[in-house]
C-alpha cells in the first residue's frame, strides 16, 4: 500500500479531494470531503466525543473562527507562530528551512534554531535547491503562518483567522467556569477549524492550511496536579512512551510514570491514558502507537511538557496529537493583555489555573485511519480493495441489496431498509449494479456488513447477512435484523457466533 493507493481511493469515492478543483489556479492545502468521507469524519468525531468528552465529563464549546488580533498579540501567536524560511536566490522557490536541511542529511533538525544557525548549517552541508540544484541561498527569514483579515467596511480592524482552537477556550474560560458551577479540574472541548498559512502543503490531509481539530484543554490546581479522583482506574495501565534520547518505546505503568517524574503529576498520566484507550479503540494497533516526548527545544513556545502521539503510518511515524503541559501561560496572558481578572479562588486560595491540552486534529486522524486499514487481496485472476474499518468509525453499519429491481425484491428491500433506519441504525440502500459490485464498493469504504434480499426471502422471510471483512455468509431472519446489528455494533456479539 502506497500514499497514493489512498488517494486514488479518495478520489474514486469521493472521500476527500481538492477544493475548487475544477480550477486551475487553486491555492493547495484546501480539502473538501465528500458524502462518504464526512460520514467517516462525522463517526471519527463521535467517537471521540463519547469516549474522551462525554465520558470524562468535560463541556464543550463551539467559538468564533475569527478573533481579534488583541487576542492573538495576548497569546504570543503574532510574534512566536513562524516557521524559518528560505528563497534560492536562482529559481525563487521558498523551503521551509529545518526541512530543507532535514531532508539533505537525513537527521532531524530543529525548527527552534535561529536563523543564523539555519544559515550556517546549510552552507556547510552545502544543502542543493530541490527544485534547480543551486547552493545560492538568501538568509533564512522568519514566516508568521497566521492569517489575517480586515473586519468591517473601514480595514481599521484586524483580525485573524485562528491558528489553533484553544485561544476561543482560553478566553471563554471566566465565562464558561462561572455559569458551569464545576469545579477545577474543568474540561472544556471544542472541534473546528483552524488556519495556517502553510510553506508548503503536502500529504493530502497530513499537512493542510484549513485544518480539522479536536480540542481539550483541562484547567486545574498546580498544587493537586497529584489530587486525581480516578486514578486507580489507570495506574497499572501501561502507556507506549518514547522517552528523550531513547529509540525503542517502553512500556511504562502510569503509575511508574508519576513516581519516576517521567511526567509531571498524576493528571498528567491519567490524561495520556485516556487519550491512548480512545486511540486504541480507534483500531489503532498498540504497536503503531506511542507518545514521543519533545525535548525544550522541539516543544512550543508556551509548553513546560509536551508528549506527542503518533501513529505509524506509510507515512512513517506521523503525528495526531500535541499533548501540553501549558502551565498559567494563556490564562496570565490574557489576563495582562485585556485587563481581566481570570483567576480562581480554591480553598481560600487565589491563583491563575494552569492548563493540560489534547489537542487532536480531525482530518490526521481519518487519514491514518485509512491509511492503517487499507488491505488489498488477491481474489481470483484479480483482486479486491478493502477498508477494515472498526464498526464505530465505518461511514455506515449495513448496506441492504435488493437482488433485483423487480419481482417485488426492490419493494422489500426499500421496506427492510426503513424499518432499519426506524431502530436509527445507520445503513445505506444500494440498488445499482450487479451484487458483485456493490458489494465491491462497500468494501472499499469500510461497511462491514450487507442484507441481501433475494427471493428466498419473499418467500421464508429470510436475507443473507454478510460480513465484508471475510465475505462469509449466513442466513438470519428479518425479524432478528434490528436487535443482531446493534448487537454487532457495539460488540455484543460476533459475525462467528451468529
Amino acid at each position: 500500500m502506497t500514499a497514493e493507493d489512498i488517494v486514488n481511493l479518495a478520489l474514486r469515492r469521493s472521500l476527500f479531494f481538492p477544493a475548487s478543483e475544477i480550477y486551475s489556479n487553486s491555492p493547495s492545502g484546501f480539502w473538501d470531503f465528500g458524502p462518504i468521507g464526512t460520514k467517516m469524519r462525522f463517526k471519527v468525531l463521535d467517537f471521540w466525543r463519547k469516549n474522551l468528552v462525554e465520558s470524562l465529563g468535560f463541556l464543550e464549546i463551539h467559538g468564533a473562527q475569527i478573533l481579534s488580533e488583541d487576542v492573538f498579540r495576548a497569546s504570543g501567536h503574532l510574534s512566536n507562530f513562524a516557521d524559518p524560511i528560505v528563497k534560492c536566490k536562482k529559481c525563487q522557490t521558498v523551503f521551509r528551512a529545518d526541512q530543507l536541511i532535514q531532508e539533505h542529511i537525513g537527521s532531524t533538525v530543529a525548527e527552534s534554531l535561529s536563523t543564523p544557525e539555519l544559515d550556517s548549517l546549510i552552507q556547510k552541508h552545502q544543502v542543493p535547491c530541490k527544485k534547480c540544484k543551486s547552493k545560492e541561498f538568501e538568509n533564512v527569514r522568519k514566516f508568521n503562518m497566521m492569517m489575517g483579515i480586515d473586519v468591517g467596511a473601514t480595514g481599521q480592524q484586524k483580525g485573524y483567522l485562528r491558528p489553533e482552537t484553544a485561544q476561543n477556550i482560553f478566553v471563554d474560560f471566566a465565562r464558561v467556569f462561572k455559569t458551569s458551577r464545576k469545579n477545577l479540574p474543568l474540561g472544556i472541548a471544542q472541534v473546528g477549524a483552524s488556519f495556517r498559512n502553510e510553506i508548503a502543503p503536502r500529504n493530502t490531509l497530513l499537512r493542510e492550511r484549513e485544518l480539522g481539530q479536536m480540542e481539550i484543554e483541562v484547567f486545574f490546581n498546580p498544587k493537586k496536579i497529584n489530587e486525581v479522583s480516578d486514578f486507580g482506574l489507570v495506574q497499572d495501565y501501561k502507556l507506549n512512551l518514547l522517552l528523550q534520547g531513547k529509540k525503542e518505546v517502553s512500556s511504562i505503568s502510569c503509575k511508574e510514570s508519576v513516581e519516576k517524574n517521567i511526567v509531571s503529576g498524576k493528571l498528567i498520566a491519567f490524561y495520556l491514558a485516556k487519550v491512548q484507550q480512545v486511540y486504541s479503540g480507534y483500531g489503532f494497533p498498540s504497536d503503531k502507537i506511542r507518545f514521543r516526548e519533545l525535548d525544550k527545544d522541539e516543544r512550543a513556545f508556551y509548553a513546560k511538557e509536551t508528549w506527542d502521539f503518533e501513529v505509524k503510518t506509510s507515512h512513517g511515524w506521523i503525528e495526531l496529537i500535541a499533548n501540553n503541559y501549558r502551565t498559567d501561560y494563556d490564562l496570565g496572558r490574557h489576563a495582562e493583555g485585556s485587563k481581566q481578572d481570570l483567576s480562581v479562588t480554591e480553598d481560600g486560595e487565589k491563583f491563575i489555573p494552569h492548563v493540560f491540552e489534547i489537542s487532536a486534529g480531525i482530518d490526521r486522524t481519518l487519514y491514518c485511519l485509512l491509511d492503517t486499514t487499507f488491505i488489498r487481496e488477491k481474489r481470483g485472476q484479480g483482486e479486491r480493495v478493502i477498508l477494515n474499518l472498526p464498526v464505530q468509525v465505518a461511514p455506515y453499519l449495513c448496506a441492504v441489496f435488493p437482488l433485483m429491481t423487480k419481482d417485488g425484491l426492490q419493494e422489500k428491500g426499500k421496506e427492510i431498509f426503513q424499518n432499519l433506519l426506524g431502530y436509527h441504525l445507520d445503513v445505506l440502500l444500494d440498488e445499482k449494479d450487479a451484487i458483485g459490485r456493490r458489494y465491491a464498493r462497500i468494501e472499499e469504504i469500510g461497511v462491514p456488513f450487507a442484507v441481501t434480499v433475494d427471493y428466498d426471502t419473499l418467500q421464508d422471510q429470510t436475507v443473507t447477512l454478510r460480513y465484508s471483512k471475510t465475505t462469509e455468509q449466513k442466513r438470519v431472519k428479518i425479524a432478528d435484523l434490528p436487535e443482531l446489528l446493534w448487537k454487532l455494533s457495539i460488540g455484543k456479539t460476533t459475525f462467528e457466533t451468529i
